[in-house]
Formats: structure tokens, sequence, C-alpha cells
């Protein structure tokens, strides 16, 4: 049964809605259109074409990741009102990584220019470490006290292990519970970064990265947080990676 009572919030959001009919929001099947309406008697934008043009772009922004990646697009509306496009561009939004649950936008420049947004999903299968009994606080990590299980990775903890090399012999910061991800802020592991070390910071994106030099201002292990300050002054914030290596994603 409809509410026939409407909030303030829920007016105020009809009048702006009123005020900007030449904008369509549609969400359906997992997909988000932001366009004109399709002019009488001109073509219908193939659903397939959109889906085919996304799943192909995540495919080349996942390569190279670790494990097996399993992409899943939802498709556009069949039902949508946007004209056909001459050519797709799909793209990330800013700050959005290529795995996990997405938004993915798909911009048309012509002949009529509109945007449209689908949801995916993007998972990387593979192996990570987890506790297989109770750890104590500092206790030493041997074999015997982790196992390799498969998962998701992106729906794992940011800085989960995954090799054994990277666990076995080091102390444990606290007492870890069994069958946990084994996180490297977990144990008493060597900087990776020193105080005052010369660093190179990583920063990437959808479809760029760029190194450049700075100074390291804290020590950190693999996968904390650390400070640098860049040549021009600017001081910047990444994650501590092997090698004297820090990594700033987009």
């Amino acid at each position: 049964m409809k509410n026939h009572l409407r909030s303030p919030r829920e007016s105020l959001l009809k009048a702006r809605r009123a005020g900007c009919a030449a904008r369509l929001l549609a969400a359906c099947g997992g997909a988000i259109a932001l366009a004109l309406h399709a002019p009488a008697g001109r073509a219908q934008q193939a659903p397939d074409a959109v889906t085919k043009a996304v799943q192909g772009f995540l495919e080349r922004e996942t390569r190279g990741l670790p494990g097996q990646v399993r992409i899943t697009v939802s498709p556009l509306d069949a039902r949508n009102q946007l004209p056909t496009c001459a050519a797709l561009v799909p793209f990330l939004p800013a700050g959005t990584r290529a795995w996990g649950q997405i938004s993915v936008g798909v911009r048309c420049d012509s002949p009529v220019a509109w945007t449209a947004y689908l949801q995916a999903h993007v998972a990387v299968m593979g192996d990570h470490l987890v506790t297989k009994r109770p750890l104590r606080a500092a206790q030493i990590v041997g074999p015997e006290d982790i196992d390799l299980r498969q998962g998701d990775l992106t729906a794992l903890p940011d800085n989960t292990l995954t090799d054994a090399s990277q666990a076995v012999g080091h102390h444990t910061r606290y007492a870890i519970a069994a069958g946990l991800p084994l996180r490297g802020e977990m144990l008493r592991v060597p900087p990776a970064v020193l105080q005052g070390q010369s660093v190179r910071v990583i920063s990437a994106g959808p479809g760029f990265r760029v190194s450049s030099e700075g100074q390291a201002l804290n020590n950190a292990s693999p996968g904390e947080p650390v400070r640098v300050r860049m040549a021009n002054g600017q001081v910047v914030t990444g994650t501590a990676r092997t090698g004297g290596n820090v990594e700033i994603a987009f």
C-alpha cells in the first residue's frame, strides 16, 4: 500500500526532479543511467553492447592481479531510453578500484551525450593464510600454526598474507584466534621502510602508474601506513611495501 503523505524531503526531491526534466534517473537490473530521453524514431541503445564494453574494460583493468579473476556485470535495463552510441567509453569513477563490488561508468559523446552506470562485481580467487590454531601473544609462528585457504582476496582485510614465508619465524603482536585471516600487522615483522630512508612512491590507479622519489618520515612494516616527504616538500601517506616502496592507490 502506498503512503500518500510525503515528508518535506520527499517533496523537495520531487521539486528537484520536476526542475530537471531533461535528465532521467533509472535504476533497473543493477544499472543506473543518467541520460536524455531518446528522440522519437531514434534507435535504442542495445544493452548487450554496453555490458560487453564494461566486461572488456574490467578484464583489461584487472590484468596482472594475482589469482583467478571473476567478473560479473549487471546488464543495462532492456527498457532503457538511451540513443544508440557510436563509441562507448567505460571508466571508473574517481577513487574506485577495479575490484570488489563497484560501479562502472559508460560515457557516450556522439550522437547524443549520455552517461550510464552499471554495477559489477570483480572477485579475485586466490590462496591466503589463516591461523590453524589459537596463537599466544609473542608466540613465534611455525608452519604448523598456519594453513592456506582459497577465497576471494578482494573480500579480505587489507594486508592479508598470501605466502607462508611472510609469517613463519615472526612473533605475534597479540593473541590471535584460530581460523582468522593472518594480516601483516598481527606480526612483528622487520620494517620495510626506515625513518629517513629514500623510498620510491608508486601512485597507481585505473589506467596509470607513476613513481617518484621521497623520504620516509617514520618506520613501517609491510602493509603499515608511512608518511613520505616528496621533493617538492609535500607530505603524502601511503602503504609500506618491501624493497623500499610506498604504494598510494587512487
